[in-house]
């Protein structure tokens, strides 16, 4: 009897609710001081830089989607390009990311909670905080790919939805005197380019899980440049509203919340409050998806044990990778030691990157004939434009950074040389 396989049931724009879950989290809240105190009034003409930057990632990733219709998305197309050893190590950090993000998104969960309850971020309230939430994305996408799919068109709404007010309404408050007048940034443009980057970071996920995909080589394409630009907008409308509506809004650890204070009342403040919890939740709700099926496709390809590379025979779901993930998540974010995981994110998604642009020229001589697939124009300009891009990036990242993704590539080599004969 033949095993299980993954059930085709994410249509096109249960992929863009994703896709948007993945990019707009807890950064959008947190974006606009963080870049005010680095760019000053400047920063809301970065932010539009910023999305026309990765804008060019985005082109090579839709570009690869169109040459495959199986999960594991960067992994796949550099293991293609590249070989095993590439492709393993581009997964490896892929798969790393997602459950050090599970982590710390399942923990600043409950800290952007304690702004309403103060008492689940600390004690046993933290505890189970924390546990709950994850013990709930894990059932919600355990039981099939269906209900995770539709959790996250939920979740994308209810975070764009505070968001959509805010801008809205602080249209009418906003102050072009205000917005000029914001003090200068520090200068710190290598640190304001991660920083931008980390805000639109997220998109290389939303082909992971293509092996359940309706139409994967289709909708992948769709969901990325419908996410860009959806998000680069918000981005642009919230830090312009931001700066125009709050003074000195550099120092403030609540930016949106506070602003909306001012404009619309304290209902303003708790409604942004409650944005942020839900917009933290919906991107930890896409990291339990993806992350699993970056586990799922190496298991495949023998670097893990045969069981994670299995379907669950009833939800058709990769049960075990899932499990995995969420026994390593649950104690990190309990502990707190993902704050040291969380680190590898920074240089770990810029080698997906780095891998995927590079790969774009070799899929085009490798697999110039497969059905549905498109070619960008220009040649090879996007591609070497956006690898260009990730080193650049790469330059700005801190020594710990760089050290820390060194140190995981290492033990991905002895994983790799440990694979299953």
């Amino acid at each position: 009897m033949s095993s299980p396989s993954l059930k085709r049931a994410v249509t096109r724009w249960q992929l863009v609710a994703l896709a948007l879950n993945d990019v707009i989290g807890s950064g959008v809240y947190l974006l606009p001081a963080a870049a005010a105190a680095l760019l000053g009034p400047a920063s809301v003409w970065a932010v539009a830089l910023a999305g026309a930057a990765v804008l060019l990632v985005v082109l090579c990733f839709a570009e690869a989607a169109t040459h495959f219709d199986e999960p594991g998305s960067s992994y796949l197309y550099a293991k293609t390009a590249f070989g095993d050893l590439v492709g393993f190590q581009v997964g490896w950090m892929a798969w790393l990311t997602r459950v050090a993000s599970v982590a710390s998104l399942s923990a600043g969960f409950a800290q952007a909670l304690a702004f309403l309850w103060p008492e689940v971020d600390q004690g046993w309230g933290r505890w189970l905080t924390i546990t709950l939430s994850i013990l709930a994305l894990y059932g919600l996408n355990l039981i099939g790919v269906r209900s995770g799919a539709r959790t996250s068109v939920v979740l994308a709404v209810a975070k764009l939805v505070p968001l959509a007010i805010f801008v809205a309404m602080g249209i009418f408050a906003f102050s072009l005197e205000r917005l000029t007048g914001q003090p200068d940034g520090t200068g710190g443009f290598g640190a304001a380019a991660l920083l931008l980057l980390y805000a639109f970071a997220g998109f290389e996920n939303t082909a992971a899980a293509a092996g359940e995909h309706k139409n994967p080589q289709r909708d992948v394409p769709f969901a990325l440049l419908t996410q860009i630009a959806i998000v680069t907008g918000v981005y642009v409308l919230v830090q312009a509203v931001a700066l125009g509506t709050l003074d000195h809004i550099a120092e403030s650890d609540t930016p949106l919340a506070d602003a909306a204070v001012g404009f619309i009342g304290p209902i303003g403040g708790l409604l942004l409050t409650v944005g942020g919890a839900i917009s933290i939740l919906g991107t930890n709700a896409n990291s339990v998806f993806a992350g699993p099926r970056y586990l799922f496709a190496l298991a495949k390809d023998g670097y893990f044990p045969a069981s994670l590379g299995r379907v669950h025979a009833r939800f058709r779901t990769p049960a075990a990778a899932l499990t995995l993930q969420t026994v390593l998540a649950l104690p990190l974010a309990l502990t707190g030691s993902f704050v040291h995981l969380a680190v590898l994110s920074v240089v770990a998604r810029l080698i997906t990157y780095l891998g995927t642009a590079m790969a774009v020229p070799v899929l085009r001589r490798k697999m110039p004939d497969r059905p549905g697939a498109f070619r960008l124009p220009g040649g090879p300009t996007i591609p070497i434009l956006a690898a260009l891009l990730a080193l650049g990036f790469a330059a700005s990242a801190t020594l710990d950074n760089l050290l820390a993704a060194g140190a995981a590539m290492l033990v991905g080599l002895v994983v790799y040389f440990l694979r299953r004969t």
